[in-house]
């Protein structure tokens, strides 16, 4: 038997013919998914992420309620948790997304604020992108600010400007046009001007550290933008690199929702080849009226 040390935990291995003798003359031996939550949760806390209470409980029993759902003869109205950093292109092509979904079908889209640079804070990066991280942090702050005061609905609308004026086409915006972006926002859902100053101070890092965390924690530590709470169940995704025509879009929050009903489901992954792509359509979507709005 020897030691070997993992991240600052230490698990005892043995050869194959001892650890088969173990398991079965120790019948008190720890459970394998209890073994696993503790080490997955060791390796968690030295990533600076600790995981939610009862996590895994709550993930399964959301999973058995879509389940249901799929077996119902009646559909009843899905939650749908989006966490946006405003400066992420992926996370506004997937409020796009779902914003037409919404059009179509009954889910109840909430929108929750994130932050990018928390996301990698704790992450080796390429040295400009994290000077880049460092330029943007400004809106997300905004975001929190106008979502702690003014309400998700409020937050929903200035994003659907702020996003509309900085993903008209593909491009590194600046510090500048982020703020000037953010301020015609406010401005044009009458919302505080004063709330722009958000940007230049830590005041608001907090509770959006806290809502940032309960998007991220329950994905887990590999994650990325967006992220998707669909009914309770936690993904990092889908990336998309457009927005879908509306058959595409619907068949593909079917097949989320499938996916996401699965216990043992988790990954699915290929490297990107190109920028993302902000058609006209995509603007159009997100700036269409929402079901019960004056048209």
């Amino acid at each position: 038997m020897r030691s070997t040390r993992h991240r600052g935990t230490v698990v005892q291995q043995t050869s194959g013919r001892n650890r088969s003798a173990n398991q079965i003359s120790n019948p008190r031996r720890e459970p394998d998914l209890q073994l696993w939550e503790r080490l997955a949760t060791a390796v968690r806390m030295e990533a600076g992420v600790g995981p939610a209470q009862g996590a895994n409980a709550r993930t399964d029993a959301a999973r058995r309620d879509l389940e249901a759902r799929a077996w119902s003869a009646e559909r009843s109205t899905v939650r749908v948790d989006l966490y946006i950093d405003p400066v992420c292109p992926y996370t506004w092509l997937a409020a796009c997304w779902l914003r037409e979904v919404q059009r179509h079908r009954d889910i109840d889209l909430q929108y929750h604020p994130m932050s990018l640079q928390m996301l990698n804070e704790h992450k080796v990066l390429n040295e400009q992108y994290r000077l880049s991280l460092e330029r943007s942090t400004g809106p997300s702050r905004i975001a929190t600010a106008v979502w702690l005061h003014h309400g998700p609905d409020a937050f929903r609308a200035w994003h659907t400007s702020f996003g509309s004026m900085i993903f008209d086409s593909w491009r590194y915006p600046t510090p500048e046009e982020y703020r000037t972006a953010a301020a015609r926002a406010l401005q044009a859902h009458s919302l505080p001007a004063q709330l722009v100053h958000a940007a230049d101070t830590d005041e608001y890092d907090e509770p959006l550290r806290q809502s940032h965390l309960e998007g991220t924690v329950p994905v887990g530590t590999d994650g990325g933008t967006p992220v998707v709470h669909l009914a309770g169940v936690a993904y990092f995704g889908p990336v998309l690199n457009a927005v879908p025509s509306t058959e595409e879009s619907l068949e593909l929050f079917d097949a989320f929702a499938l996916l996401a009903g699965c216990r043992d489901f988790f990954e699915l992954k290929r490297t990107r080849t190109s920028p993302p792509v902000f058609a006209r359509s995509s603007l159009d979507i997100c700036k269409m009226p929402e079901k019960g709005e004056e048209e």
